[in-house]
Formats: structure tokens, C-alpha cells, sequence
């Protein structure tokens, strides 16, 4: 069963095609990232899916229900974590998701049993009283995406849910995300760390200017794009030449940035040693991943 399916997706603000006819399908317990840079058409996409955004024109489905025409059935079956932090600062942790799993009709004493559940979970069980003002930024983050959790949601879509992080609240975060993908949940991720893409998603779709440039598993797109291995050369002034000649010379795709070249191999042993053999100032191999293609894409196709 596919959870979402969009065809043709068009969202425009006035002459502007925010989204510009994309088509997607999101399979039951998989999750699913929109990639690109600010502007891309990410952020509408997902509050089409959520009902947030009326689509200008095409088709969307969510849970085989037309999104428009039954949202009020759409709606209980989703948790939201978007960009912005809009959890209710006047009330304690335990407030915020009592009261929000009242406009799901969920009963008190069934509401509190799963709050207390998902404070656990996220390790937030020795804040339940405390007020949002003496929470730290990673805990309020894994806060609303407790919130979002409160209604039991087959579809869980988050916007961008660790950025501004610092890299142990990301990390926790991450893990708590991959174990309710193992419970089954379908997840929607925009983001912009590549390494928390390719860790949680099980396909991504490039976006840029409101369209789906690639679609794919992310493994498979760096491979086909990129390949097995880069290698960065670092080049200083007086051997920039000779060296960028030499590597114009061999069969390899190499892409220039400033002092810097990247070469994109299948075979990184190999290109190693030509590499180790000219003038450099300092040299990395190393996996290939999806920073790489994005990037990659980035100096070709999209406005960053």
C-alpha cells in the first residue's frame, strides 16, 4: 500500500510555482525525504500532504483518502513536526500533550497513559512538570515530536525536526526516529544535514524550483552519480596548475572548486596512486556520500 500518492502536484502563489507538477509515492513504513536548498518547493510539498496548504492543482492521496475532500479522516491519522517551535510555553511538558490530544477526543486517562509512554520513550519522563521556559533546545525538539506521536499516527511528517541542534540532541534524536521506523510508522523528512537523509531514509527525492530533479535510494543515487569513492585534493598556488592539468589528463570526473578538486571514482585504490604521485598540498579518499551529490548538484542545477 502507498500512503501517499501525488500526481501532477502544483501549488502556486500567484505566478510563483512554489511546487510545479511533481509526482510521488511514499510506501507504507518506509521513510521519505524531500532534499534541496531554501526555495526548493520542500516545506509546501509537506503541508499539502498535511492539509495546511490547499494543492492549485493535481491530485493527492494520503491513507487512499483525497486530502482535500476528507481531511478531517486525514488529519487524525498524522502527527506534524514542523520547522517551527509551537508548543504552548504557558504550560508544563505534561500540559502541552493532554491538551493537544484533546483535539484528536482522545480520553483523559487514555491520553495520559500514552503521554507518560512517550515521555519515556524520548527520555523526557523527569521533565513531566517542568515548564517549557527551563528546557533546553534538543528537548523541546524531542518534545514536539513526542506531541506528534500522541494520536497514534500511521504518518509522521517532520520538517527539518534537528536543525539548530547541537550533535548529541541530532544523534538522540536519530535514534529515536530509526526504532519507531522498525514499529512500522511512515515517515516524510525534509532536512538539510545529508547525513541525517542517508542515515533515515529509505528514498529521497532532489528537489530544486518546485521540481523532483532525482528519485531514489540514496545509496544508489550516490552511486550512479557519484561513485564508490572521493577524492579531495587540496592545492596550493604553485602547484594549482600542473596538478589540475594532470588530473584534465586522466579518465576520471572531477568537478573544480576554488583550490579544491573532487574526483568521483569506482576505484579510489587505483586513482590514488596517480594522485599520490603530483604535487599537492593535501589529499582525503573517502566514501562517497550524499553531501557529495548534493553538493555535486548544487554547482550545476541548483540556487543555493
Amino acid at each position: 500500500m502507498n500512503v501517499v500518492e501525488a500526481s501532477i502536484l502544483r501549488r502556486s502563489f500567484g505566478d510563483f510555482h512554489a511546487v510545479n507538477g511533481i509526482n510521488f509515492s511514499i510506501r507504507a513504513g518506509e521513510c521519505y525525504g524531500f532534499l534541496g536548498p531554501n526555495g526548493a518547493g520542500k516545506t509546501t510539498t509537506v503541508k499539502m500532504v498535511h492539509g495546511l496548504l490547499p494543492k492549485s492543482g493535481g491530485s493527492l492521496f494520503v491513507l487512499e483518502k483525497d486530502v482535500e475532500m476528507e481531511a478531517p479522516e486525514v488529519k487524525s491519522q498524522i502527527g506534524v513536526v514542523s520547522q517551527e517551535n509551537n508548543l504552548d510555553r504557558d504550560l508544563s511538558v505534561i500540559q502541552n500533550l493532554l491538551t493537544y490530544a484533546r483535539y484528536f477526543d482522545i480520553p483523559k486517562d487514555e491520553a495520559l497513559g500514552r503521554a507518560e509512554e512517550l515521555l519515556k520513550f524520548f527520555q523526557l519522563d523527569n521533565k513531566k512538570d517542568a515548564k517549557l521556559k527551563t528546557l533546553s533546545g534538543g528537548m523541546l525538539r524531542r518534545l514536539a515530536i513526542t506531541r506528534s506521536l500522541i494520536n497514534n499516527p500511521r504518518l509522521l511528517i517532520l520538517d527539518e525536526p534537528t536543525t539548530g541542534l547541537d550533535p548529541q540532541a541530532r544523534n538522540m534524536i536519530w535514534r529515536r526516529l530509526m526504532s519507531l521506523k522498525k514499529q512500522g510508522i511512515t515517515m516524510i523528512l525534509t532536512t538539510h544535514y545529508m547525513e541525517e537523509a542517508e542515515r533515515l531514509c529509505d528514498r529521497v527525492a532532489m528537489m530544486d524550483k518546485g521540481k523532483i530533479l532525482m528519485e531514489g535510494k540514496p545509496a544508489e543515487l550516490i552511486k550512479k552519480e557519484i561513485g564508490e569513492d572521493v577524492i579531495e585534493i587540496h592545492l596550493d598556488e604553485s602547484s594549482f596548475e600542473l596538478t589540475a592539468g594532470k588530473i584534465s589528463d586522466m579518465d576520471v570526473e572531477f568537478e573544480q572548486f576554488g583550490e579544491t578538486i573532487y574526483i568521483y571514482t569506482e576505484d579510489g585504490a587505483a586513482v590514488m596512486q596517480q594522485v599520490l604521485a603530483m604535487p599537492h598540498t593535501h589529499v582525503v579518499h573517502r566514501r562517497a556520500t550524499l553531501e557529495d551529490l548534493f553538493l555535486r548538484l548544487a554547482g550545476r542545477t541548483l540556487t543555493v
